[in-house]
């Protein structure tokens, strides 16, 4: 299946003012479909891949917040698919964090092949400890995220943490 090119935005343009990382991934032969091309529920795999390179470049790993026991679980996946990446391409994985609130954060993507926009997206997670309990982001944390983040107030949302 063809997937029409909806022009999407550049990764420096859909990630404006984002402190952002971009991984390398080049795609296997396993995450092909049998058309050839990446199946679709490889793409959060992307994302997480930039993701923990987002918090190690720019925060802490995301070891250091599991030996302290706090996790970040996918609350929300978001993919909008805009082109079909194929078996050997070599996929930019760019990922900026969004916001940041009490208990929760959301990050951006975007993947391109050689300036072709693939696909962009964004995960939010909730701070859970080791039993899966929904707990705050420690307020240094939460400060030093807040001052990484594309949106740099607080939210007007209520908080459901």
């Amino acid at each position: 299946m063809t997937v029409e090119e909806a022009s999407p935005p550049a990764a420096s343009e859909s990630l404006p003012d984002a402190i952002s990382t971009t991984t390398l991934h080049r795609v296997a032969f396993y995450e092909t479909d049998a058309m050839g091309i990446v199946h679709h529920a490889n793409y959060p795999r992307f994302f997480e891949e930039a993701r923990v390179r987002w918090l190690e470049e720019h925060d802490q790993s995301y070891t250091a917040y599991l030996r302290r026991g706090l996790h970040f679980a996918v609350t929300r996946c978001e993919v909008d698919y805009h082109q079909s990446a194929r078996f050997d391409d070599a996929l930019e994985v760019t990922a900026a964090l969004d916001w940041v609130r009490g208990a929760s954060l959301r990050m951006t993507y975007v993947i391109q092949c050689a300036d072709r926009p693939i696909a962009s997206g964004a995960t939010e997670h909730a701070a859970v400890d080791d039993s899966g309990r929904v707990r705050r982001i420690p307020r240094e944390d939460r400060a030093r995220l807040l001052s990484l983040a594309r949106v740099q107030r607080r939210s007007n949302r209520p908080s459901t943490s």
